[in-house]
């Protein structure tokens, strides 16, 4: 059970008495380090599997966490989430303690809090919806009733999105609404369960007498909540472990804290403390662009950080470049994804990360033009999608017929058994070309395969039955396998992830640290994010910014301020000279190196055609309107170009924006260009379409019609 562990995390595996705080940098081997303990323990007769709670932040990593102890050969040790854990027991205990069944979790939280704010005659947008509905989180978490949310949001220098009076009085109505309707919120989860172990310490000693040993993964990030109901749960046992990183605490708007990790010696005066600072994931360039960042934090939090050391052979240096605008910026990432794909890195091994979820639209249609396949980190979730539906359905009926189902003749072992049955869903050996539906659907049956051979081999002799079990398990925790695709993600979204290659774009000053980051813990924060950004990349690691938002916009823009003394030519103004479309590109610590002979190409700026004025918003730009101005939309125009472009991307296979996006078809259809120049002044119009498509989209400008079958039309070629 030791046999593989380095020095540290053996010591964590043999740590089973009393307190254990395991300080682990990022690529150290945590949840290894974790796992083997609990494995241990139970090997060694110390820890009674029924009586371990592992608890996490998410499904997908409690869901990793049951895998490897199913590997280890450990079976009836409970890995949750904080939320998941106190529901199962505020289920069972609640007919108990209050009577009758638990109220079912409200459905549409967001729905509720806009319903509550109408009532206070107070008009949210989306957007304030969306910050209100956060701000009541945190105040929950953070144990706040509404009375007080004014004055500890004072305290804590929450930047409200409204006054802090209006958003208490919302908070108010909000929670008198769910009393109403027998309602109640994932955050009351946390707060009945609390409530129900303070007033009955009958059924605390219940729970205590069920779990004697506690491990809690992520530790920096947990809330006073959460750790009051640690504190519940634990008693005046000294069953814990905890494991963390301060470097990496990067949800404090949601009410985290690194606090209780810092303070944990102090509360555990006898605990064992063990560091984990062997790097395993990322090469030797990147641990120390990483550590040269933290060098330079300031705070409580940085005077724990860790100096990883990399246990990988050497790499590329980290890559710093520059661009003259935001589009190209995203073309530059988009041809260099391409680049490492082509030279054999898997698309699902590379990831585009920005700092908001706004930033992702330039970078999804950059990778489109360039026929690069991407998925976006929280979309439809991999279990829910028809095809995997499908697949799960086939794999059981097959599972069921056993030596019956003659589809299974010839397969010899597992793998063969499952590449046979989704053979009949749409899998082939073989990718089909392209981009688009058939290509994503494949996509999914091709992780499938995959993990089928993982699961074999890490469990000889398994069969479909077997899998299908292993397959609904992680169906239940979302923890969903592979799927090729660049990841687009945010930096939070990040967090728990790494790829061979991570790009870390829109490194500005304003957006990295954030606008809204005005203190220093704020902007201390910020840097941990950028830290947990680099800390993704196992060997290729780059970092970009753009001077200007529009082309031809004026380049007033400053490389974020956490590269100074990082990135060539910082310690002094950096050179800018033949930035251009490509980029002025310098090796970590290295002289500038061209990324291109291309001269910058000094764009008019973007002006509404409708009011003149100056146009600075991604959207506007591609309308060339202001959002405010009439539009002069020919909608006949619009709906016909809504149907070619469908069936163009038919004959593409290729989903309908890798045409042109929604935004640049409704650009078209109210520009109505004549010629190719006007339409080439359209954005979203780039070169490559305007040869590929120009033709038929002027031609439908002009009212013609176009054959049915493109075989006809002697534009076509």
């Amino acid at each position: 059970m030791l046999e593989g562990l380095d020095p540290e995390q053996r010591a964590v595996a043999t740590a089973l008495h009393g307190p254990v705080c395991v300080l682990a940098g990022a690529g150290t081997g945590k949840t290894r380090a974790i796992t083997h303990r609990i494995a241990y323990g139970v090997r060694a007769g110390i820890l009674p599997p029924g009586g371990v709670l592992a608890v996490t932040f998410t499904q997908r990593a409690a869901g990793e966490m049951r895998g490897r102890l199913r590997e280890l050969g450990v079976q009836g040790v409970q890995a949750r989430t904080f939320h998941s854990a106190a529901l199962r027991q505020l289920q069972y205990f609640w007919p108990r303690a209050v009577g009758g069944e638990l109220p079912p979790l409200v459905e549409r939280k967001a729905q509720l809090v806009g319903e509550a704010a109408a009532r206070c005659r107070i008009r949210l947008d989306r957007t304030e919806l969306r910050d209100v509905t956060g701000e009541i989180e945190w105040a929950k978490v953070t144990q706040t009733v509404p009375e007080d949310y004014p004055a500890a949001a004072a305290a804590a220098g929450r930047a409200a999105p409204r006054d802090s009076a209006e958003t208490g009085r919302v908070y108010a109505l909000y929670e008198q609404l769910k009393r109403e309707r027998s309602v109640i919120d994932f955050e009351d989860v946390l707060l009945l369960t609390v409530g129900i172990l303070q007033d009955r310490p009958d059924i605390a000693e219940t729970v205590r007498g069920q779990y004697q040993h506690f491990t809690v993964d992520e530790y920096q990030d947990v809330s006073p909540l959460q750790q009051r109901l640690l504190e519940l749960w634990v008693g005046e046992r000294g069953g814990l472990c905890v494991v963390g990183d301060a470097s990496q605490t990067i949800y404090s708007f949601t009410g985290a804290t690194p606090d209780h990790l810092l303070d944990f010696r102090s509360r555990h005066p006898e605990a064992t403390v063990v560091k984990l600072v062997r790097d395993y994931r990322s090469t030797p360039q990147v641990v120390h662009f990483a550590n040269g960042l933290l060098a330079q934090a300031v705070g409580r939090a940085a005077e724990h950080r860790l100096e990883l050391v990399s246990q990988r052979e050497p790499g590329p240096e980290p890559v710093c470049a520059e661009y003259a605008d935001e589009p190209g910026e995203a073309e530059g990432v988009a041809r260099r994804v391409r680049d490492l794909i082509a030279s054999g890195v898997p698309a699902s091994q590379i990831a585009v990360l920005y700092r908001i979820n706004a930033q992702s639209e330039v970078y999804e249609q950059a990778l489109a033009d360039l026929g690069v396949p991407c998925r976006l980190r929280g979309a439809e979730r991999f279990f829910e999608r028809p095809e995997v539906r499908e697949a799960f359905v086939a794999l059981r009926g097959a599972a069921r017929a056993g030596g019956n189902d003659a589809l299974l003749d010839d397969a010899v072992d597992l793998p063969s058994q499952v590449r046979a049955v989704l053979g009949t869903k749409g899998w082939s050996p073989h990718a089909p070309s392209g981009s688009g539906a058939v290509r994503d659907r494949w996509e999914s049956l091709a992780a499938l395969v995959r993990l089928a051979e993982d699961f074999a081999g890490a469990r000889s002799g398994a069969g479909l039955g077997d899998l299908v079990a292993e397959l609904d398990e992680r169906a239940r925790a979302q923890h969903a396998p592979t799927v090729e695709g660049v990841t687009l993600a945010s930096l939070h979204a990040a967090k728990g992830l790494e790829w061979d290659a991570v790009f870390v774009v829109g490194l500005t000053d304003g957006m990295l640290p954030i606008t809204h980051a005005k203190t220093e813990e704020q902007t201390e924060e910020e840097r941990r994010l950028l830290y947990v950004g680099i800390t993704r990349a196992r060997r290729f690691l780059t970092l970009s910014w753009s001077l200007a938002r529009s082309p031809g916009g004026r380049p007033s823009r400053q490389p974020s301020r956490f590269l100074a003394g990082l990135r060539a030519g910082s310690g002094v103004s950096a050179a800018r000279t033949g930035a251009g479309a490509g980029g002025s590109v310098s090796g970590g610590g290295g002289a500038p190196v061209p990324a291109g002979r291309r001269e910058r190409v000094r764009r008019a700026p973007a002006r509404c055609r409708v009011c003149g004025r100056s146009l600075t918003q991604p959207g506007e730009v591609k309308l060339m309107r202001c959002e405010d101005c009439p539009s002069q939309l020919d909608e006949v125009l619009h709906e016909r170009l809504h149907q070619w472009r469908a069936r163009q991307a038919a004959l593409l296979r290729q989903p309908d924006y890798c045409v042109f996006t929604d935004k640049t078809l409704l650009a078209i259809a109210e520009a109505v260009p004549g010629d190719a120049a006007e339409l080439s002044r359209i954005s979203g119009v780039r070169h490559r379409k305007l040869q590929q498509f120009g033709a038929d989209v002027l031609a439908l400008c002009a009212g013609e019609e176009l054959p049915a079958d493109p075989d006809e039309d002697p534009r076509q070629g």
